[in-house]
């Protein structure tokens, strides 16, 4: 598959570069945004890493005018977290956010996460998808399956409604004590970080519920 990497970072683009490559994928780099439509027209690409600053066009600029004919997948990348928050009132349609630094390694998971949900149905024909019982509380991937506590569920089934969609924490608390009693942010962190070690059970080399640094959480 075809990975276009918008950055005018030309080191930090190389190493993306090369762990994609390494992941078996196809890399294009490049460096100014004002490049991106016209290469874009002449050429396909399943994925878009794309930079929040970048020269010639900025990276919320580029995004909003893909997403009026395409949609093309889209990680955005910004150095600055509090930016996150503001991308996502704009709701610029991207598919996720990585602040910078960030390991090659999880821009490869992103990538990979991010595909998979662009193309649900190679999910659902690999078994890649989790089976949740609401009577139960339990939880089934492939052969493995968990039980839950009711919390623990509840805050999966939530996630689950929207796949890629990061939740915040007031979000989060809101859904899962409807009654508002006071719970405190360090709660609902308690509460994913069991329900995250739980999950490691059914497949130890996937993760299906991801902390967004000064954001919240999501599921994959």
């Amino acid at each position: 598959m075809k990975i276009l990497i918008v950055e005018d970072e030309r080191k930090l683009a190389e190493v993306e570069r090369d762990y994609l490559v390494a992941a078996d994928y196809e890399v294009t780099i490049l460096g100014n945004g004002a490049e991106v439509a016209p290469w874009l027209a002449d050429n396909s690409v399943d994925l878009m890493v794309l930079d929040l600053m970048l020269p010639g066009k900025d990276g919320i600029s580029i995004c909003k005018t893909v997403r009026q004919t395409s949609n093309l997948p889209i990680i955005m990348t910004t150095a600055r977290i509090e930016e996150v928050d503001r991308l996502l009132g704009l709701d610029l349609g991207a598919d996720d956010y990585l602040c910078k630094p960030f390991s090659p390694r999880e821009l490869v998971s992103r990538v990979r996460a991010v595909l998979r949900r662009s193309d649900p149905q190679m999910a659902a024909d690999r078994g890649d998808t989790l089976i949740i019982n609401p009577e139960t509380f339990g939880v089934r991937f492939q052969a493995q399956q968990i039980s839950l506590t009711s919390v623990e569920f509840r805050l999966l089934e939530e996630l689950m409604k929207r796949p890629g969609v990061i939740f915040t924490r007031d979000r989060l608390m809101t859904a899962i004590y409807p009654d508002r009693r006071i719970v405190s942010d360090r709660t609902i962190d308690s509460h994913i970080k069991k329900l995250r070690k739980k999950l490691e059970v059914l497949s130890a080399d996937r993760e299906f519920v991801w902390s967004v640094y000064g954001a919240g959480y999501k599921y994959e």
